[in-house]
């Protein structure tokens, strides 16, 4: 890849944040959409699993490629082409008909999300490893920039989460979708006119083995990556979203309709939380900047307070037995202090992997580590729905408990 210095780094830094925020705002809103809407057509927990897999799937093979893909023809090809590529998808997505039979809409809808989680990745991948290139050197600022960039971009999310599910009950799915997609196409239009000049071109000579990191800090950092999105999705995908609405709806069409909201506000505010301690996490982790092994004790001791939450969780639905209001607000403060444990640790992953890093190939280790968590969430995703229909959100719990003890394993390796 050619490094270059951009004409104005900050300029072209909030453009890329610019075109970020569009792109989460509508992978949010599409995924609640998705949701909500085959929910509501009756599908089980494990259909329901089964249409974000291609989406996951997807993003495993991406990154493995956008980040050669990036060194080889620049960082701004693979951001604009997961722009064109989710605009795309929402196209399609709008064709989907409504006498198209179970197993067809299933694999219709996981193949238009499958190329959602190529666009998802490309764009993903692009910002982050460009905010490598722009940050300055040697002051703290790449901790600072990572943080901001990858916590707006979960409270842009989050809105998204409220977005989809709110359009869903006020202006049905197809209208939704048609209406992302032409907001998607004005942006990327926008975010091209004013992209500056500099960043990254791409190398003509990468080879596609580059991709493959060597070194044993990238290799562990990502292993605790996938356990730790495993950790989150295996509760969040399918099993929280579908046990909420079951609650919250009384059965009738207004009852569906105030359970969309309540769901929907649930997931925007866990992830706008999400996001705005992401933002703030330099703020109490400041002896990480700058020093590597630092970084590393502190992933350690966050996944180590994060792994007993969900336990303690799946302990309480398991005693309620059925829901009630006590384990309703307990599911509620529990998961919003899962969100803080856990945002800390993933701001902290992604300043070690940016940090772990060389300049001249930040998008091969950028792609090989997003890899990883495409993989967790791809693992999170299948286990949310096969847990939920086999022992409910206690065991959907349990699990996230597990594979968050599996993630503390992989990060102590980064100490030693």
């Amino acid at each position: 890849m050619t490094i270059a210095t951009a004409e104005n780094p900050l300029r072209a830094y909030m453009a890329v944040t610019a075109a970020y925020w569009a792109f989460m705002l509508s992978d949010g809103a599409l995924r609640m959409l998705v949701l909500l809407q085959f929910n509501g057509l009756g599908f089980s927990p494990v259909q329901l699993a089964y249409l974000f897999l291609f989406y996951e799937i997807a993003g495993i093979v991406t990154n493995l490629s956008a980040g050669w893909l990036a060194a080889r023809f620049g960082l701004t090809s693979t951001l604009y082409a997961g722009l064109v590529i989710q605009i795309v998808a929402l196209a399609a997505l709008a064709g989907l008909d409504p006498a198209w039979s179970v197993s067809a809409s299933v694999l219709y809808v996981m193949a238009v999300q499958g190329a959602s989680g190529v666009a998802k990745d490309l764009a993903k991948m692009s910002s982050k490893s460009a905010v490598k290139i722009l940050a300055p050197k040697g002051d703290g600022s790449l901790f600072k920039w990572v943080a901001v960039l990858t916590g707006s971009k979960n409270a842009v999310k989050g809105f998204g989460f409220f977005l989809g599910a709110a359009l869903l009950a006020l202006a049905g799915f197809k209208a939704a979708v048609w209406g992302m997609a032409l907001v998607l196409a004005v942006i990327l239009v926008a975010v091209a006119l004013f992209m500056p000049k500099g960043l990254p071109t791409g190398k003509k000579g990468t080879k596609i083995s580059a991709i493959w990191s060597k070194d044993r800090r990238i290799n562990q950092l990502s292993l605790a990556r996938m356990f730790l999105f495993g950790a989150r999705d295996v509760w969040f995908v399918v099993g929280i979203p579908i046990y909420f609405k079951a609650i919250f709806s009384d059965g009738t069409p207004e009852g569906a309709r105030r359970a969309f909201f309540i769901v929907g506000a649930f997931m925007a505010l866990w992830i706008i939380g999400y996001g705005f301690v992401q933002g703030i996490a330099p703020r109490f982790l400041k002896g990480a900047a700058g020093d590597d092994d630092a970084g590393a004790r502190m992933a350690v001791k966050w996944v180590g307070l994060l792994t007993p939450i969900p336990l303690v969780l799946a302990g309480l639905v398991w005693i309620a037995g059925a829901p009630t209001l006590w384990l309703t607000v307990a599911l509620i403060a529990g998961l919003l202090l899962f969100g803080f444990v856990f945002a800390v640790n993933s701001s902290v992953h992604s300043y070690l992997i940016l940090a772990f890093s060389g300049e001249d190939r930040v998008t091969m280790d950028v792609g090989f580590y997003y890899m990883a968590n495409a993989a967790g969430r791809l693992l999170g995703t299948l286990l949310s729905g096969l847990s939920y229909q086999a022992g409910g959100l206690a065991l959907c719990l349990a699990s996230a408990g597990v594979m968050a003890g599996l993630s503390l394993l992989a990060a102590r390796r980064l100490e030693t």
